[in-house]
């Protein structure tokens, strides 16, 4: 969907796969569809064309190209995981469920996680229910205006200064507020991560992805549980199996 946060997820994958030749690296299957409708104007504005079902033709398509799992560096459009999930008979690796299992290891119980992300991933709770499940709380910044105006421009014109000033902000907010332990929780910042303060403890939701490709392509997870509705138990490793709903609602909110 990113152009650039796609091939920033290759990258990704390539520098950290040990390889002596190029037939030790991953081989990749990559729809890259940049006309996959806004998430932001559908989740925030409430108008345009729903995304679930060009996210699904995608993945089906990559399923019949001969993809044995499904990855996704989009945070926001993890929202549409469970439709995804129910049409294809592989699994699909979840972001959220690996960046929140590594926010657990390192905030301990009853930690503050500061979300820097679209206000769509506020606004359909994606992080919340899960981070609450794990016995963390979310704290979100004051100003997401700024934060969703960066986005777009990290989309129109690349990582800018602009952008880096403003995620820098955004996390110094989220910092005084108590979340040390940060998720970059949206693969534009993932372009600029480091503009965060030295004192963060950031958790960027697209390394955790590179690292489970690489882990299911070697053999190493190729049976993770799947990511649990309010309710049940907190098991949260990676991958939300075929045929599998979720409820992402939130609870535990923390404004700054």
């Amino acid at each position: 969907m990113g152009p650039e946060a796609t091939v920033l997820l290759m990258q990704k994958v390539i520098a950290a796969t040990a390889a002596a030749d190029d037939a030790d690296h991953i081989p990749l299957l990559v729809d890259q569809n940049p006309q996959v409708p806004s998430r932001i104007a559908r989740l925030i504005e409430g108008k345009g064309a729903d995304p679930g079902p060009v996210l699904v033709e995608m993945a089906e398509r990559l399923v019949a190209a001969g993809a044995e799992a499904l990855a996704m560096p989009c945070n926001t459009a993890h929202h549409f995981a469970p439709q995804i999930a129910s049409a294809v008979e592989v699994p699909f690796l979840d972001m959220v469920a690996l960046s929140v299992a590594k926010a657990r290891e390192r905030a301990g119980a009853g930690g503050k996680v500061g979300i820097l992300a679209s206000p769509a991933i506020r606004r359909v709770g994606l992080f919340d229910a899960a981070l609450a499940q794990a016995g963390l709380e979310a704290v979100y910044p004051d100003d997401e205006a700024a934060l969703l105006a960066a986005i777009r421009q990290i989309k129109a014109e690349g990582p800018v200064a602009l952008a880096r000033t403003t995620l820098a902000s955004a996390s110094a907010c989220v910092l005084a507020a108590g979340a040390q332990v940060q998720l970059i929780a949206c693969t534009e910042f993932s372009l600029i991560s480091s503009a965060l303060p030295e004192d963060v403890r950031p958790i960027d939701t697209l390394d955790r992805l590179v690292a489970e490709i690489i882990r299911f392509s070697t053999g190493h997870s190729r049976q993770t549980p799947t990511r649990p509705a309010i309710g049940t138990a907190a098991h949260r490793s990676g991958a939300v199996s075929p045929k599998n709903k979720s409820d992402q609602q939130g609870k535990e909110i923390t404004p700054c």
